[in-house]
């Protein structure tokens, strides 16, 4: 299937590994021109050299964080300067941290806001102006399951995830005239270095530890960032064109919400 999007300009946060790499491997291979960021120069220019040499596409790394202000300007800015315009924005952002709720401080919770809703926000009203000019655009987050259901021990990110999500939802509605969709991936158990952290701060070993988050997920795997980098690709390509203000799960069915 011809996704439609060959020359389209892509920009993919935290682009080094996991989601971020697996998104931005696959929009290279449709042809897009693509710009990556993460923090870390050395892997984010490793990563950018790599996806260029098996795709052939024009690719640029950017090192960003995404909670500075200024970082995410000069990134949209390089990425503009390069390729001439920006259509696609994948944006993946910070986790907030582990903890219930006695165990976090007011400072706890303006973080989380500062690493999942305020880099998002940002970042479209940065990208916004480039698509308008275009009458096209696409943007997509990629955030958690905490978007539909309450995670354990995750309460800062029961508070904010959804909050993301509410936004992108607003922006589907204020902009859809311009041509610009705005959707929302909500991953389940996905197997990246993130996830495997996880063994860290529980009292079990690895494989007890895997076992339990296997054992409530009905198709009986781990995801890997390649489902979610499908599904991605599907919503910034032209056969999405119906397709805006959802939150789609990606999870092996493991979300019980409908």
């Amino acid at each position: 299937m011809d996704l439609g999007i060959k020359g389209r300009t892509a920009l993919v946060t935290a682009a080094s590994r996991g989601i971020g790499r697996a998104c931005a491997d696959l929009l290279a291979a449709e042809g897009c021109n693509v710009s990556i960021c993460a923090r870390h120069e050395v892997e984010i220019q490793k990563a950018a050299g790599e996806i260029q040499a098996a795709s052939g596409a024009r690719v640029i790394g950017c090192t960003a964080d995404l909670s500075v202000a200024s970082d995410l300007d000069s990134m949209v800015s390089r990425t503009v300067a390069e390729f001439g315009g920006l259509d696609i924005l994948i944006a993946i952002c910070a986790s907030p941290r582990r903890g219930n709720f006695e165990s976090l401080t007011d400072a706890d919770l303006t973080a989380a806001f500062e690493a999942t809703v305020l880099p998002l926000a940002r970042l479209v009203r940065l990208v916004l102006p480039h698509m308008q000019a275009k009458g096209w655009g696409r943007v997509v987050t990629v955030q958690a399951r905490s978007v539909r259901e309450p995670i354990p021990d995750l309460v800062a990110s029961n508070a904010t995830r959804p909050g993301a999500a509410g936004l992108m939802k607003s922006l589907s509605r204020d902009y859809a005239a311009d041509g610009i969709l705005f959707n929302t991936i909500v991953p389940g158990r996905i197997f990246t270095e993130r996830f495997k952290g996880g063994v860290a701060v529980s009292d079990m070993d690895s494989a007890a530890y895997y076992k339990s988050k296997l054992s409530d997920i009905p198709l009986q795997r781990f995801g890997t960032p390649d489902d979610i980098a499908s599904v991605a690709a599907f919503l910034v390509s032209e056969r999405s064109a119906y397709v805006t203000g959802a939150a789609i799960p990606v999870d092996g069915g493991v979300i019980r919400s409908i």
